[in-house]
């Protein structure tokens, strides 16, 4: 990366600059290849924070399927990280994971049910686990929600068979007018559903996959406690990136915890941070960490720059830690900040070989936290940052309500906050469709065929906040 006139002195974060076009010679966005640099396994530039109300077993199967990766966080007990994981990778490369009642269930219990995936619809299963109808919002019209969903489900079903490819899927899909089918194998039995849309992105993206051919998935260890001993555990489970996690990531216990950890989980990818300064990357690397997570403050539920003063603009610290990381032969992660898919690109050409997300997934289906609907009939889901009071509360609910007390004290980060689901783009798929869109956009202009050569040859400027504002999309009213 350059700088279209001279590097700036001071810091500037993702607002503050833009990329201009270079020639090019990549004739099409499907042939950049966005594979990360940090050869942990992911096609997409897309790591999924570890927020205890974001990361969970459904974004984690999403995510990895579209080539990203989820990483677990670090107050969840072992063993239901265990059952998470153990859950992951049993699921299918393609086909997507159904929600399933028996013909005796209640129409309240479907509707408490459908919003947890974005596929819209229940499959009723009979007893040999065939399925017997389907269920949509739609069909609980006019019905209460104690009826038993076996009088408002629709038995004739349209099927595929999980022998078909994407593309028939797809064209099947289309044919028959329809969005959404259950998938069956050769004995009838129900193996998944599949959307035309989930078909269409198969076509699109490749999974993100272990050295096994599984989905792959992350986790993260806090720095107290025994975070050895959790990683060690957390790699028999079969994580394949472990994150050792803490907000001030330049500390004395961040180092030894770090090289404790690398000492127990061998060759394992270890992810370390957060850090913003060359100084601080070097240490970390130095400790053991394969990948360093660079932000502290920017993220959207995070409240540290204002309660202490501390941290730095996002685009200058990936800058300078990417530097220094690359020097070394490692890599970092853009961890927060990100609003627009355009900041993924300028991390990216910053020098970041993955890009971190929360809240900006939060309002999704797949997200962890439950889908409430307000009085207007809104569907929301709430969100909380790891530093704040609510977090605090649920990582030392082992410990003395004195403890806990003193501890509650000091948070920097908000409590609750509700994140509306887009009605345009409810899933997390759709949220990755816009950034990965404008992602494979911008290595076009660069005329960059991958995250490598992106990083090369992006050139970059300095803006005012009337030049971002020009490059936002206008209101033409009068």
């Amino acid at each position: 990366m350059r700088f279209l006139n001279d590097s700036p002195a001071f810091d500037l974060t993702y607002s503050d600059v833009f990329m201009v076009p270079s020639l090019s010679a990549v004739s099409s966005r499907l042939k950049v290849d966005l594979s990360t640099p940090d050869d942990i396994g992911t096609t997409i530039p897309l790591v999924v924070s570890n927020m205890t109300a974001i990361a969970g077993r459904r974004m984690a199967e999403t995510v990895a399927r579209r080539g990203g990766v989820v990483v677990l966080p670090q107050d969840i007990p072992l063993d239901v990280v265990e059952t998470v994981v153990q859950f992951v990778k049993s699921r299918h490369k393609v086909i997507d994971t159904p929600i399933t009642m028996k013909v005796d269930g209640t129409v309240g219990e479907a509707l408490s049910l459908i919003y947890k995936r974005s596929h819209g619809a229940v499959i009723v299963v009979d007893d040999d686990d065939r399925p017997a109808g389907i269920f949509t919002e739609h069909d609980a019209v006019g019905f209460d929600r104690f009826t038993q969903i076996r009088n408002v489900m629709s038995s004739e079903m349209f099927t595929l068979t999980e022998s078909m490819s994407p593309q028939e899927m797809f064209e099947n899909l289309t044919d028959a007018r329809l969005t959404v089918a259950p998938v069956i194998d050769k004995d009838e039995r129900l193996v998944g559903v599949i959307t035309r849309n989930g078909a269409l992105r198969s076509t699109i993206y490749k999974p993100a996959l272990d050295n096994n051919n599984k989905l792959l998935i992350s986790a993260a260890v806090g720095v107290n406690a025994d975070p050895a001993e959790r990683a060690k555990k957390l790699k028999q489970m079969g994580v394949d990136v472990i994150v050792v996690d803490t907000a001030h990531g330049h500390q004395v216990r961040m180092l030894e915890a770090v090289a404790e950890v690398r000492k127990a989980v061998g060759n394992i990818k270890l992810v370390a941070g957060n850090v913003v300064t060359a100084e601080g990357t070097r240490d970390l690397i130095n400790a053991g960490a394969d990948i360093v997570k660079v932000g502290v403050g920017p993220g959207a539920m995070c409240t540290t720059r204002m309660m202490t003063g501390v941290g730095r603009p996002q685009f200058s610290a990936v800058l300078e830690c990417a530097q220094v990381a690359n020097e070394l032969g490692k890599h970092v992660w853009a961890d927060g900040g990100v609003r627009y898919p355009r900041d993924v690109a300028l991390g990216l050409a910053a020098g970041a070989a993955n890009v971190m997300f929360g809240s900006l997934l939060a309002g999704t289906y797949e997200s962890a936290a439950d889908t409430v609907r307000d009085t207007n009939g809104r569907l929301y889901k709430e969100s909380f940052g790891m530093a704040s009071n609510r977090a605090v509360r649920n990582r030392t609910r082992k410990e003395t309500a004195f403890e806990r007390a003193r501890k509650e004290l000091f948070e920097e980060g908000i409590s609750s906050s509700r994140m509306y689901l887009d009605v345009q783009r409810p899933s997390v798929e759709d949220i990755i469709d816009q950034i990965i869109s404008g992602v494979r956009s911008s290595c076009t202009y660069a005329g960059a065929s991958n995250i490598r050569q992106f990083h090369d040859r992006a050139v970059i400027g300095v803006q005012s906040a009337s030049g971002y504002d020009e490059g936002r999309a206008q209101d033409t009213s009068w």
